[in-house]
């Protein structure tokens, strides 16, 4: 066994970096790579680049706008690299989710990316000084991984009874290919409230359940509250008049008897529908398939150093909407772009490359490695 190991170690073919996932967060840091000299690198993503938003119901549009501001000196919004737009490119403000899997494929091919689609990750191994990445076609070796493999392919599917006679809205092709004229939300956070806006243009009837009532949280972060672009769809008269919400009452159960769906709630009261409800509960994230390489923190998210590198094993980082800091929350584009340079530095650091290639990145606002400066909360 350990002369078969050390013989496909020997014939891997070697990387300075992999970089696992092709959505935003996967393309952004390997511009941020390219950017800091590296030359030996790959992505490697399990379908094609930005297939996770090709994946998005056609509804559903970035609740962040884009803006081509670049000529002023800040970046779109939506931009995952220096010098680029959805909103120039895609001549969109809020794009669908397939308009921005074409950008993504636009960015990585007018940055030259090396992408490895179709390609699927089984497992990282760590031996010695470097990773073994296997795939189903062969095994790489790396000094250094960046996981970036995202949310939205990995729906959260738990966490009440009969949890499976719901369907997740990360499923969901269509809000008009939808059968029936009434329907129950589980979840009030931008995913049920935007399934509940689709729904509710067509003259549909939504009831939306929340254990929460994230639509009256006091925050300016996003992160925590919901955006303006929803509070925003929420006024909308028809909206008004065929959603119901109904704040803190959370699921305890939904049943199936005789083709209805009875959904309970832990008062005792229940409803009833007759398609299945919808799921609007968030996601697991990717994290969870390299769970085992990084020590968690009390609220379950990977615990990571200064360079959002996992402190259980040196060399691996972690890139994308999973990226925390004592309490602040790095799950918009916006925000988990500042942190590619962070993580480009350290491996280009580590590999003996100059240090100043990534200080354009500074003025650009896409270089944040002082976290101090960011837990003030907007009071106006």
């Amino acid at each position: 066994m350990i002369e078969r190991l050390r013989t496909t170690t020997k014939r891997a073919k070697a990387y300075d970096a992999v970089v696992v996932g092709g959505g935003a967060a996967g393309v952004g840091v390997a511009v941020a790579l390219k950017d800091a000299g590296l030359k030996h690198f790959v992505v490697l993503e399990r379908e094609t680049v930005g297939a996770s938003f090709a994946a998005w119901p056609s509804e559903t549009r970035f609740i962040t706008p884009s803006f081509a501001t670049n000529s002023v000196g800040m970046l779109d919004l939506n931009s995952i690299a220096i010098g680029v737009s959805p909103a120039f490119s895609l001549e969109v403000e809020h794009p669908t989710g397939r308009d921005y899997a074409a950008h993504l494929r636009g960015v990585a091919k007018f940055f030259k990316l090396p992408v490895r689609e179709n390609t699927g990750v089984l497992r990282i191994t760590k031996h010695g000084d470097e990773f073994l990445i296997d795939t189903a076609e062969d095994t790489l070796r790396a000094k250094h991984v960046i996981w970036a493999g995202g949310e939205f392919q990995y729906p959260r599917l738990n966490g009440f009874v009969g949890s499976e006679h719901c369907k997740h809205t990360a499923t969901v092709a269509s809000y008009e290919k939808l059968d029936g004229d009434e329907f129950i939300i589980v979840g009030g956070c931008e995913s049920g409230i935007d399934a509940a806006y689709h729904l509710a243009s067509r003259g549909k009837r939504v009831r939306v359940f929340d254990r929460g009532c994230p639509w009256k949280e006091e925050s300016s972060d996003p992160s925590v509250a919901l955006s303006t672009y929803s509070l925003e769809r929420m006024r909308e008269d028809w909206f008004e008049r065929h959603v119901e919400l109904f704040p803190k009452t959370p699921i305890e159960s939904v049943t199936l008897n005789d083709d209805r769906y009875e959904v309970t709630t832990p008062n005792g009261n229940w409803f009833h529908t007759d398609v299945p409800p919808l799921l609007a509960g968030g996601f697991e994230g990717s994290q969870r398939l390299v769970a085992d390489m990084f020590e968690r923190r009390e609220d379950g998210f990977p615990l990571l150093n200064e360079s959002d590198e996992s402190t259980l094993v040196p060399g691996l980082f972690l890139s994308g909407p999973a990226v925390r800091h004592g309490n602040l929350i790095f799950c918009f584009i916006y925000k988990y772009r500042q942190r590619f340079a962070v993580v480009a530095k350290a491996i280009a650091s580590s590999l003996g490359l100059p240090a100043d290639h990534l200080a354009h990145y500074r003025s650009w606002g896409m270089y944040l490695d002082d976290l101090s400066c960011c837990g003030e909360e907007c009071v106006c």
